[in-house]
């Protein structure tokens, strides 16, 4: 089975957006506010939104599942209040249950948090909650800077943090820590943003003993870990200078990189630096990069591709494909059970 852990929702139907539109609107004017949640989208608007572009494309890509969550961007936990992000949060992510309901073989439910800058993330919790034990989540998305490029809030060591920690410990659900969109100008969203959220959330778990105190507690950084795996030696020598454990001791059981990586050096440099047991299968397809790479003519979010042409083991590209997964996802598989049968 070849498990995509990246995916987000991001061909929702245009009811979603008027929605967002006039709940955005409803900040500044009252007036404009929407009437309801009850968004009036249909099974068969659902089915339409995903049948032409991501199922159309697992088929196509030869991959089986995709755990799958709200758009990244769209989280968008800077604009308005908490009780703006409680709402839009919650929103998406039933959204995201309803297509996995719908095509229970193909995705898999992961979810936003209603982050806000300066709130505490304890007030997740119940969300969290919610979407694991009522609908059958497996995971959440974890954005370590709901500022947007401002980076206003603790670092994910923070105590400021813990208590979330704490539940996910006890749901025993990992994280992708993944940022939303950029209203800084200085940093484009998913060229520098992105990869600049996943090098900095690497950094502050390597400067930390956050693993010591919760050592069951697992994040997966996307995007191919952003710059970390092209300066190894770097973090392994700082790790050093501060007296650290190597840092596979440090923070391998509990740090994982998905291959969000768009071309196949990329690839075969992460897997010659990264552990396979470190590495998961994932293409955020319909996403950041969308168009055909002319040096290969082949899409450049075809990470499949990528995997197969390494010279690895069978029973190593196994382990990327799906046996990680089910490692750091352990919900996910009942749901693969459920799947067999």
């Amino acid at each position: 089975m070849i498990i995509d852990c990246h995916g987000h929702y991001t061909t929702e139907p245009p009811k979603l957006h008027a929605f967002r539109d006039k709940q955005l609107a409803g900040l500044a004017d009252k007036s404009r506010r929407p009437l309801t949640t009850n968004l009036g989208i249909s099974d068969d608007e659902i089915r339409d939104s995903v049948q032409g572009a991501q199922l159309k494309l697992q088929k196509e890509r030869g991959t089986d599942v995709t755990i799958f969550s709200p758009r990244a961007a769209g989280m968008a936990h800077h604009v308005g209040k908490e009780a703006t992000s409680v709402e839009w949060t919650t929103i998406c992510n039933d959204m995201v249950h309803r297509v996995c309901t719908l095509f229970p073989n193909n995705f898999v439910p992961v979810c936003q948090l209603p982050q806000s800058p300066g709130v505490q993330p304890k007030n997740c919790i119940a969300e969290l909650e919610r979407c694991v034990t009522q609908l059958g989540f497996v995971g959440c998305n974890l954005n370590p800077d709901p500022a947007g490029g401002y980076w206003c809030d603790p670092p994910l060591t923070d105590e400021w943090w813990f208590p979330l920690y704490e539940k996910m410990v006890e749901l025993d659900v990992p994280a992708m820590v993944h940022v939303s969109s950029s209203c800084n100008p200085c940093f484009h969203g998913t060229g520098a943003h992105y990869l600049n959220g996943d090098t900095t959330a690497f950094m502050q778990f390597l400067t930390s003993d956050l693993f010591k105190r919760f050592p069951t507690l697992r994040f997966i950084i996307p995007h191919g870990g952003g710059a970390v795996p092209y300066h190894w030696g770097r973090y392994r020598g700082l790790a050093q200078d501060m007296k650290l454990p190597p840092l596979s001791e440090h923070l391998l059981k509990n740090v994982y990189f998905d291959t969000c990586v768009y071309h196949l050096p990329g690839i075969e440099l992460l897997t010659r630096v990264i552990p396979v047991e470190n590495i998961l299968f994932a293409s955020e397809m319909v996403g950041a990069v969308r168009g055909i790479d002319p040096e290969t003519g082949h899409h450049f979010d075809d990470t499949r591709r990528y995997i197969d042409a390494l010279p690895l083991s069978a029973e190593d590209k196994a382990k990327i494909f799906e046996g990680n997964a089910r490692r750091v996802y352990p919900r996910l598989n009942a749901h693969l059970d459920r799947r067999a049968h």
